[in-house]
């Protein structure tokens, strides 16, 4: 396997393509994506994989902002999707990391999110709202599909117990990011400052212990947080 580039960080020039590679045992689905994803002029397809270690070797050999993952690589392997998370999260950690699939379970989101993933969005979800969550990867930000932020909220809430180490606003601002939303989005529902979100969010990472936001939700999920 080739050696694993270091990962270029998103350019703050917002007209650089934001380069994919798609990962899934299907050519037909991997060509029909392309084909949606290739209309959009800040995507670029640069690379497709059907297997694990082809998917290691193109994201070390192409180095893209964001890998597309199925879970289910081959009639062989069980869930061989969240191995690659896990992988490629360890191998290029600011690599983004975005599973598709046909698998709506909490216990799936919850582990691909543990393994790396930013993202997790259902195949039949819309394309607009597709390429809304590769853009949102991209920029280091979390990105789930109405049903599966839906999956995670209703983890959060399971336990029905509260923290007393978050704030009531660090808790709002915690139920907003498993929805996927951005700093402005958040600020928007909120009716407060994307720089005061951006505080929240810091805060609310720090004391979760964790450094991504998606792994804030993950790790309010095992809490209880709601």
């Amino acid at each position: 396997m080739p050696a694993a580039a270091t990962h270029r960080p998103r350019s703050a020039d917002s007209t650089r393509q934001v380069r994919i590679v798609l990962v899934d045992d299907h050519a037909i689905l991997r060509q029909g994506l392309r084909s949606v994803l290739d209309r959009e002029s800040d995507l670029q397809v640069v690379g497709e994989a059907d297997t694990r270690v082809d998917a290691e070797a193109a994201a070390a050999r192409l180095d893209p902002d964001v890998v597309v993952i199925d879970l289910k690589l081959g009639a062989g392997s069980d869930y061989e999707g969240l191995a690659l998370c896990r992988s490629l999260s360890a191998a290029h950690p600011g690599m983004g990391l975005l599973v598709l699939t046909t698998f709506l379970d909490e216990r799936l989101v919850l582990e691909a999110v543990q393994h790396g993933a930013r993202g997790y969005v259902v195949k039949d979800v819309d394309t607009t709202e597709l390429v809304r969550a590769i853009r949102a990867v991209a920029q280091g930000e979390s990105a789930f599909d109405s049903r599966t932020a839906a999956t995670v909220v209703q983890s959060l809430g399971r336990t029905g117990v509260q923290s007393e180490k978050l704030t009531d606003r660090e808790i709002e601002v915690l139920g907003l990011l498993a929805k996927g939303l951005s700093n402005n989005g958040i600020g928007e529902q909120l009716f407060i400052s994307a720089t005061t979100v951006k505080f929240h969010v810091s805060n609310l990472m720090r004391k979760l212990g964790v450094t991504r936001r998606a792994e804030a939700v993950y790790e309010a999920s095992k809490r209880g947080l709601i």
